[in-house]
């Protein structure tokens, strides 16, 4: 039903239903700007809501400066809670920001995006919503995936004493464009606002929020589908930025050359640029896999192999990235780690955030453990527990569990290793003094800077052994 219909529709009352790494963060910025309209975060995760609600130095997610925003509104205007229904029926419109993982049974497995959790806050929004009211895609959804929530919520024509009722909905897609680490900035300064949908009165409504901080030359307004495509191809295009730059430091490696002069050569064309030409072990993270399968399964879907077999290879590429690293380490370790102690220094798949989903570190480590190696784990932001999480590990996976160490004083951990591994580009890694530390390691020591993040001049002045990714001269 157009807005136009509706007497004097206002926005006082904001519900997301997801409290991860885009609702929390997102949330606390519209409520930082809008002191007038009541947010309410909710997520069906006690542990998780508890969190937000408890120490601001200990909430789940780690963001440079999410803590001092949280502490200037939370219960004021935002308010983190499990009362999903009571927020569901308080609220003129509704963001769902729920995850959207990777199938892993039945069609589209290992490719689609597995849905459950959106057709579910749909079906909660369908019974519980009140009068008007606007819901917002916020999460990473395939194309058409709107039409699966206007249809449930069109299915619900009755209040639940079974009396017809006049819930209407209008449904609108809204995606992030976050990148963990510097979440903030980007909500506070972003490139670019994308708001789709059909009904403009709701559009306009949603648009007003976002303007009392964002240029409006910044706010860009399109289809339904043009909005659920871009943010699919936006996160394939930086993907595959972060693979290219990748295949070119194995060219490096074997030539001679340095992976980051040769970027900063290319970056320089303005037609390029210099954004995403940093080299590493592979991007991680919970968008650029999961996004890059869901756009092969959809061109496979409209039979557009070649096009999906283009995209399978940006993800091939990163997991021969990761491969090549793990493989470069027992080479020169003469091709044995059983029993040698190795520290990998990071475990967050890059720096500034406490997420581990899909980092390189993940299955770096994992094959390292095959190879019978000792591992010291050290992370400034990531729990004890959640790198055994993030390892699928278990107490009662002895073998295992008895390899594995985690410790963040930098110097304890590297003590009597046979190498140092740096898979995180966390700033207080570029500023170890390796003069000391290499007294502490067994020798012939190693280290590998798959960041690219140490200074050549400062390890040359030391006895430890060094690789480097992309630099031909060390490898």
């Amino acid at each position: 039903m157009p807005l136009k219909k509706l007497k004097k529709f206002q926005i006082k009352n904001i519900c997301c239903i997801g409290a991860g790494y885009v609702g929390g963060p997102t949330m606390s910025v519209i409520a930082k700007y809008c002191p007038d309209i009541t947010v309410n975060v909710v997520d069906i995760n006690k542990d998780r809501i508890n969190n937000w609600n408890g120490d601001f130095d200990k909430l789940p997610i780690f963001e440079p400066g999410l803590a001092k925003i949280v502490s200037d509104v939370r219960g004021k205007n935002l308010f983190f809670s499990c009362d999903v229904h009571k927020s569901i029926k308080e609220a003129d419109i509704i963001f769902i920001s729920v995850n959207t993982p990777i199938k892993s049974h039945g069609i589209g497995a290992g490719e689609a995006s597995d849905l459950r959790w959106v057709e579910s806050s749909a079906r909660e929004i369908s019974m519980h919503a009140r009068d008007h009211t606007i819901v917002v895609e916020k999460s990473t959804l395939p194309v058409k995936t709107a039409e699966i929530i206007k249809s449930i919520l069109e299915s619900t024509k009755q209040n639940s004493d079974g009396k017809n009722n006049k819930i209407t909905f209008s449904v609108l897609s809204n995606p992030e464009f976050l990148a963990e680490g510097t979440a903030i900035n980007d909500l506070e300064n972003p490139d670019r606002v994308l708001i789709g949908g059909e009904d403009k009165e709701s559009i306009d409504l949603l648009r007003e929020i976002y303007l009392r901080w964002v240029d409006e030359k910044k706010i860009i307004t399109t289809n339904l589908w043009s909005s659920e495509l871009s943010k699919l191809i936006a996160n394939a295009f930086l993907a595959q930025r972060i693979s290219s730059i990748n295949s070119v430091s194995a060219i490096c490696e074997s030539t001679g050359a340095d992976v980051e002069e040769v970027a900063k050569a290319v970056g320089t064309d303005t037609r390029i640029g210099i954004k995403f030409l940093k080299s590493g072990p592979g991007f991680g993270g919970s968008c650029f896999e999961k996004d890059i399968l869901n756009l092969v399964y959809i061109c496979k879907s409209l039979g557009l192999k070649e096009v999906a077999s283009y995209w399978e290879g940006i993800l091939k590429i990163n997991d021969w990235q990761q491969d090549r690293i793990y493989k470069a380490v027992v080479d020169k370790l003469y091709g044995n780690i059983s029993g040698k102690k190795i520290v990998i220094l990071g475990f967050s798949f890059k720096a500034n955030t406490n997420d581990t989903r899909n980092s390189p570190s993940i299955k770096i480590s994992k094959k390292l453990l095959g190879e019978d190696a000792t591992l010291v784990i050290s992370d400034p932001k990531v729990a004890k527990n959640k790198i055994l999480e993030s390892l699928n590990i278990k107490n009662k996976d002895i073998n295992f569990v008895n390899k594995i160490s985690v410790e963040i004083n930098i110097a304890k951990a590297i003590e009597n290793s046979d190498a140092v591994l740096i898979m995180t580009e966390w700033e207080e890694y570029k500023n170890i003094d390796w003069k000391v530390l290499q007294h502490k390691m067994r020798k012939p020591a190693w280290v590998f800077d798959t960041r690219s993040i140490i200074s050549v001049e400062k390890i040359q002045e030391t006895n430890l052994n060094f690789w480097q990714l992309g630099n031909g001269e060390f490898n």
